[in-house]
């Protein structure tokens, strides 16, 4: 398979997760949670680099340790998630700008950490990025329902007698896995792009809940394949010009439901 069929093939699984992994993060508000998580694995990636191992293993097994950091900060009185993921983003951030710099040998590496690189992508990333897929689909299958009640009534989940932690780390699990995944396509800085923005954009044109899901899928893949074909065609960056892509695709969106809303609007004389 040639690198170009093989990066194709990365992006179009990364856009059916976004319909998965992507609707969890918009449904439940926790896109600051997946930028924080996807910048503060740095650490783990630098640290496998230094002993010649698989960076992608290394984002994992620190984004675990981070979700368990952010679950106990999170716990404490007075404090909420959106303290904890600002605390562990600046944290792991520093610590892998730290030990990159302490390490100048590694540049193209760590380069790859931050910004990645879909005709980088290796058959090891693509079937890490398929696994994650099916898991998170038969999770969901699963557990999907009990999901959905947590995500838009705690209360009532909780005072139906069901636990919240169960949920919580089913949830933080996915979007962690989902998370590390997309880095080596688009790095850190944009790995959150093709996941969050297609869900984003389903939400503004879905006209029901169940429907965000596919339809989230299907943006993913058509602007994530239109980016990496733009950034072919003109020569570009291709994680830049799938950002790009799935941005523009959302602003589109925005505007036309404005658009809409506004002329729906009923005229009133006086």
């Amino acid at each position: 398979m040639s690198y170009f069929a093989l990066a194709a093939l990365e992006i179009t699984l990364l856009g059916l997760l976004s319909g998965v992994v992507g609707t969890l993060i918009v449904l439940r508000r926790r896109s600051f949670f997946a930028v924080a998580l996807s910048h503060a694995t740095f650490p783990g990636g630098v640290v496998f680099a230094l002993v010649g191992w698989n960076l992608l293993i290394g984002q994992a097994l620190f984004a675990g340790l981070l979700v368990l950091i952010m679950t106990l900060l999170a716990r404490i009185p007075g404090q909420g998630k959106q303290v904890a993921s600002g605390v562990v983003l600046s944290f792991g951030f520093a610590l892998g700008t730290l030990l990159a710099a302490l390490n100048p040998g590694l540049g193209v590496p760590v380069e790859a950490l931050l910004v990645g690189s879909p005709l980088a992508v290796t058959t090891a990333d693509v079937a890490a990025t398929a696994v994650v897929l099916v898991l998170a689909l038969l999770v969901m299958l699963v557990a999907g329902r009990g999901v959905l009640l947590h995500t838009f009534d705690p209360v009532g989940f909780a005072a139906a007698g069901f636990r919240t932690w169960p949920v919580e780390l089913v949830v933080t699990g996915i979007v962690a896995a989902g998370v590390v995944v997309a880095m080596p396509a688009v790095g850190a800085i944009l790995g959150v792009a093709i996941l969050v923005a297609p869900a984003a954009t389903a939400r503004l044109l879905a006209p029901n809940l169940w429907l965000i899901p596919p339809i989230a899928a299907l943006i993913g893949v058509a602007s994530g394949l239109a980016g990496l074909w733009l950034s072919r065609e003109f020569d570009v960056a291709a994680g830049g010009a799938i950002g790009l892509v799935t941005t523009g695709v959302f602003l589109l969106a925005f505007v036309a439901q404005w658009i809409a809303a506004r002329t729906r609007r009923p005229v009133t004389n006086g």
